[in-house]
């Protein structure tokens, strides 16, 4: 499916072609609205799926949109911040980025590779701050390395 010349240009205009691509450009806000969109379009669907049963009630107890919680998502080049909806139960439970999930799949492939090659965690720190933009603190790194390795002994003792 090709974007419309007149769509593209209308995206395009007023930016500046050097960070178009960049986190902070074109290319970022087209991943941070997007996201937000699947995360509205699943709080809709989170609402109708009610039986007729549970709409009567729903409807009693106030069930409905209830604002938005912020939450900055890790993914694979940058740091995002994202308004995840909310609902009047607190019944809802996203699947893009499921509660407590802080980073988007893929990320933690990314650590795994570079732990892989034999970086330290405070190298793929570096790495991470170099060519993504992302501060990410030692803990998420250490998490998925950690996972890693024990996965891995577990793995070895098994081959014996």
């Amino acid at each position: 499916m090709a974007i419309k010349n007149e769509i593209l240009g209308e995206l395009l205009k007023d930016k500046d072609p050097k960070t178009v691509f960049s986190s902070e450009g074109l290319l970022g806000e087209f991943k941070k609205a997007l996201a937000e969109r699947i995360l509205n379009a699943e709080m809709d669907q989170h609402l109708a799926d009610s039986t007729q049963d549970e709409a009567a009630e729903a409807q009693k107890s106030g069930n409905h949109r209830n604002g938005y919680s912020k939450k900055t998502v890790l993914s694979e080049n940058e740091a995002m911040d994202l308004s995840i909806p909310r609902d009047r139960r607190g019944t809802f439970e996203p699947q893009l980025i499921a509660k407590y999930q802080r980073r988007f799949p893929g990320f933690d492939e990314k650590i795994i590779s570079m732990y892989a090659r034999g970086m330290s965690v405070r190298d793929i720190q570096g790495h991470l701050r170099d060519l993504y933009g992302i501060d990410a603190s030692p803990q998420p790194v250490s998490s998925v390395t950690d996972a890693v390795a024990g996965k891995a002994g577990r793995w070895i003792l098994c081959m014996r």
